[in-house]
Order: structure tokens, then sequence, then C-alpha cells
């Protein structure tokens, strides 16, 4: 598929109700446990500047900014999720730590060296360009700055059930070993510290996507949900090949922290 299809494709899909209907508010598997997870791993504390790279509607920014007292500023490439961002942080009284921007990852307009730490949930996988991605979170670091990556791992081929335009929207398309993530940072002057599976978390979240699929199906069986365009049959298809692929260790999930070397130009 064309990149830039790709990207508008999937930032389209994440704005809609029936993507919320199946996630929730945290659109990536573990939910806030684990973005509390990838902080701690960061060593986050008050006052640092962090940069939340694929920031959907604010979810993780606002925990960070509230838990922390980091000032986040957070990048999506959806118009429509950066002003429910912007709306959710004023009602959960963090506006003035929150700053939610438009933009793609592969080509920031940020100065150089202007953040302490860069986090990247559930999405660096989709990054057409995954090499321009990893150069710009470098660029952006400070040095001895960290980024740090949540996503998913693909370990082999996987079931023709998961190809196709569903697949990128669920980030499985183009998701890589753990150790292509890493060879990613590292190419961009950032050094692996950590590497946490958390295969665990994306289970448990196919499999309560399966019972949010079902409970949408008997909603809309008695007229008391309209979804359209949703194909509910094809979402549970893809659910189960995915629950499968990950039960049979194809489809796993993983955090990622790597730091920017001292010296390193990014």
């Amino acid at each position: 598929m064309n990149p830039d299809a790709v990207k508008q494709c999937c930032a389209s899909a994440y704005e809609g109700e029936f993507a919320r209907l199946l996630l929730g508010d945290s659109f990536h598997p573990g939910g806030l446990t684990l973005t509390r997870r990838l902080a701690d791993l960061l060593a986050l504390k008050p006052g640092m500047r962090v940069l939340d790279v694929a920031s959907g509607k604010g979810e993780s920014a606002i925990f960070l900014a509230k838990e922390f007292q980091c000032e986040v500023v957070g990048l999506d490439l959806s118009a429509e999720n950066v002003r429910e961002a912007g709306d959710r942080a004023a009602t959960a009284g963090v506006a003035d730590l929150t700053t939610f921007l438009q933009g793609d990852a592969e080509s920031m307009e940020f100065s150089a060296e202007s953040f302490d730490c860069v986090v990247c949930e559930c999405a660096f996988c989709t990054f057409p360009d995954k090499h321009a991605a990893a150069q710009e979170f470098a660029r952006v670091l400070r040095p001895g700055g960290r980024v740090g990556i949540s996503d998913l791992t693909r370990t082999g081929d996987l079931p023709q059930e998961l190809e196709g335009l569903l697949a990128w929207i669920a980030c499985i398309a183009d998701a890589k070993h753990v150790a292509d993530y890493v060879a990613y940072l590292r190419s961009a002057g950032l050094s692996t510290s950590t590497v946490e599976p958390h295969d665990e978390a994306l289970a448990e979240m196919a499999k309560q996507v399966q019972g949010r699929l079902l409970g949408l199906k008997l909603m809309a069986g008695l007229g008391k949900l309209s979804l359209a365009g949703a194909d509910l049959a094809q979402a549970k298809q893809f659910a189960d090949a995915a629950l499968r692929a990950i039960q049979d260790g194809k489809l796993g999930y993983a955090l990622i922290v790597s730091e920017r070397r001292e010296g390193s130009a990014g």
C-alpha cells in the first residue's frame, strides 16, 4: 500500500466510534498499567519534557502529566485526535502541562535536543519509514535522553486472515521481530538498555476484543446499535486469528527502552 495512504487510513480508523467500542480509552495492550511501567523504565521525573508520538486521544499523555508532573507534548497525525486530546486534558486539569499538535512522526517540526524522553506506544510498527522515525526520535532527544517504545512483535509468517487493510489498522501488517526494532533504534544512535516481553497483555486485549465484538453483535441484532460500515463478522474472524497467532507465539508485545549516547548526532 502507498505509505501516505496507510498513515491516513490508520489515523482515520482510530478516530472512529468503532475503535473506541472495541478498545476503550487506551488503544494499546496493557493500557495505563504498561504506560506506567514504561514511565518507570524511563525514570520520568517532575519537570521533564516528554514527547508522546502518535498520542491518539491523549490518554497516556494526560496520565504522564498527572502522575509524574512532566511537561508532555503529544503529536498525532489526526487533527480530530489532537482536538479531542486537548479537550480531555482541560477536563483532567492538566492543560498547563500538556500540548497536543498535529504532525508526522517521520518528519517532526521540533528543534534538535528539545526533549528529555520520547514515548511511542503501539505505533512504531505502523510507520512506513521506521528508519526515518527512529532518526527523528534521536534528533529531538537531548544527549542522555531516553526513548521508550511499546509495540507488537512478530515472529515468522502469519495466517492469511491477518493480511490486508485490517492488518494495517490493527498494527499487525508491518510488525517486526523485537531485534529489528532494536536495530532501527541503534542505527539512529540509540543504545538499548531494556527489552521486556509482555505477550500476556496482548493476549488479554485480543480476548477483550472478542468479548466486545460479541456484545456489539448482540446489540446490533436487537436494533440498539448502528455501526454503519463496520463488518462485525470480518472483525471477529480477524480477532480469532490474531489470538491464535499470539497463542502460537507468532505475535507478541514488548517494551523497549533506549538511550541517546553522549556525543551522538542523532
